[in-house]
């Protein structure tokens, strides 16, 4: 229980965009490493015996194990196709919950979504917001 009495739950840690912005280097570099994985994983043909099974199921587990570091910092890879490095930040905006949305080619978080509306409903992030 909770100083006021209430059982504590586990709850998704909120970003705001400047948050986001900081924690950037560190997602930058976790999201360069599932990329390059992924291409590592895609390169290696079934037939091709420079790779051990052992190897590729390493990377497998590499891939994942970065993807659970990602959530456990607060942030959804939305990227299963490992093209982009889609990310997103759990946040609100005017009282409506939504994901800050990044990908590894942009330089900062500068654009959201609906939660249900993925990439393709993406906004900019209004420019007061963006403020420290």
């Amino acid at each position: 229980m909770d100083q006021h009495g209430a059982t504590a739950t586990m709850t998704e840690k909120l970003f705001t965009p400047a948050e986001a912005n900081r924690a950037l280097p560190l997602v930058r570099s976790i999201v360069g490493d599932i990329l390059e994985k992924a291409k590592e994983l895609r390169d290696a043909t079934p037939d091709a015996q420079a790779r051990e099974d052992e190897d590729l199921e390493m990377l497998r587990e590499d891939i994942l194990n970065s993807v659970q570091e990602l959530e456990e910092f607060g942030c959804c890879f939305k990227d299963w196709d490992f093209e982009f490095g889609l990310v997103d930040f759990p946040a609100r905006i005017d009282g409506e919950s939504v994901y800050l949305c990044w990908r590894s080619d942009e330089p900062t978080v500068a654009h959201f979504h609906p939660m249900e509306g993925g990439f393709a409903a993406r906004q900019p992030i209004p420019r007061d917001l963006l403020e420290d």
